[in-house]
């Protein structure tokens, strides 16, 4: 594609990535055919190739508009075009820097940026986060119904939390890393604990440094870029001393937290004290279905069949990681008989903030994931993410489950 930066953006290093980007595109469209907001909207400029041509006009020039930061805040990220696209085009970051320079030209309204400034004042901080979601709860019944609607239901202590089977201070096993984060601390602290009996079974002590905390993914995709890379050296800070001990791998059980941690690198590449800490911790960044396919021989899990279960791929899983495949060869291995999911790459409409930000398209890409996954009249359905967890249980009475949790329950009974 052409390109011409207007001469205010000349010496941005921000606007030469994003030439840069931009000139890889062919404009083929094969994107438009994986995107969820294009197939639900049916308007180009609700689709990658769209959404590129309105940046591409206003870094050449074109006066930034409410109109052109309303369509590319529509879009979920969710990076399934990536995925299809054949030049290999980084529209993510594309978009990324797209809103966030808009965004410096079109304030937004008070009550948006109110809203914005909340979330990120509130979600990345479980203390914080938890105490919201219980006077939410409390007050829910006399919410208006669009805002109580996008109050997930408070676990509080009915979710059954297993116990770690080792203490740290006695440990001598060999280490892997862990992040409790910040929703998935409050919502289903099950899911780390699942992760840490399956890596005990391995023979494998997993440590979760109290300091770390939010991953960064949260401020980046509200345009805080700066607030986000402080999250960033706060969790590099609390790694290191792990990694200078001999941690083997950083495994990251929220896939959202995953395809964050895996960026660093690059996130970081100009900050000449943590570029390559961060180098080295995104090299260690894992999933656990990585990381559990190479311990396979090894996990002792019990053999019979489970019955029916769909599986929800994350788009942070499966478009930003691009690991596919990993965690079905897991459950199946488990004895569960996965069902067939039609398109099973399009987003459940969770992505992040974007099912409070943006609730009315969020309901409806709910509902079309749940009515896919729902078809093979499985037991449960399984998935990689907190929000995509959370998201999806708020529109069926069908048990919504992390994976890891489902394959904890497998494991063989310890040999007294």
């Amino acid at each position: 594609m052409q390109t011409r930066i207007a001469p205010r953006f000349e010496n941005d290093a921000d606007i030469v990535e994003a030439d840069s980007i931009l000139r890889s595109c062919v404009h083929c469209g094969f994107c438009t055919a994986t995107c969820p907001t294009y197939q639900l909207l049916g308007d180009e400029l609700d689709g990658p190739r769209g959404r590129i041509y309105l940046i591409k006009e206003f870094l050449a020039g074109t006066p930034a508009s409410a109109e052109t930061l309303k369509h590319l805040d529509r879009c979920l990220t969710c990076r399934a075009c990536e995925t299809t696209c054949p030049s290999g085009v980084r529209y993510a970051r594309l978009a990324e820097i797209g809103r966030e320079h808009l965004e410096n030209e079109i304030p937004r309204p008070d009550l948006e940026r109110l809203k914005r400034s909340m979330l990120r004042a509130v979600v990345p901080h479980p203390a914080r986060f938890r105490l919201a979601l219980q006077l939410g709860t409390l007050f829910k019944p006399f919410l208006p119904e669009a805002l109580a609607r996008n109050i997930p239901e408070w676990p509080g202590t009915a979710l059954p939390v297993p116990h770690p089977l080792q203490a740290a201070t006695s440990d001598h096993r060999p280490t892997v890393l862990a992040l409790a984060g910040c929703v998935q601390s409050v919502m289903t602290p099950q899911t780390e604990a699942a992760l840490e009996q399956i890596a005990d079974r391995l023979g494998y002590h997993v440590e979760v440094p109290p300091e770390a905390g939010c991953c960064g993914a949260l401020s980046l995709h509200l345009n805080a870029r700066a607030e986000a890379q402080d999250y960033m050296r706060r969790n590099i800070d609390a790694w290191w001393p792990h990694i200078i001990a001999g941690a083997e791998a950083i495994l990251l059980s929220a896939s959202g937290c995953g395809s964050m941690v895996k960026e660093y690198a690059e996130a970081l590449q100009n900050d000449p004290d943590y570029a390559e800490k961060a180098r080295q911790v995104a090299a260690l960044a894992r999933d656990p279905s990585e990381w559990l396919l190479e311990h396979l021989e090894a996990l002792p899990l019990e053999h019979k069949n489970r019955g029916p279960l769909a599986f929800h791929a994350p788009c942070s899983l499966q478009h930003a990681q691009r690991v596919q495949g990993k965690v079905e060869a897991l459950l199946e291995r488990a004895g569960y008989q996965l069902t067939a999911v039609d398109d099973a790459h399009l987003c459940c409409g969770s992505a992040g903030t974007y099912s409070i930000l943006q609730p009315d398209l969020s309901r409806q890409l709910r509902q079309q994931k749940l009515d896919a996954l729902q078809q093979g009249e499985p037991c449960a359905i399984a998935t990689a993410n907190v929000g995509c967890q959370l998201h999806l249980q708020g529109g069926t009475e069908l048990p919504v489950r992390h994976w890891l949790e489902l394959l904890a329950e497998t494991l063989l009974p310890e040999k007294s």
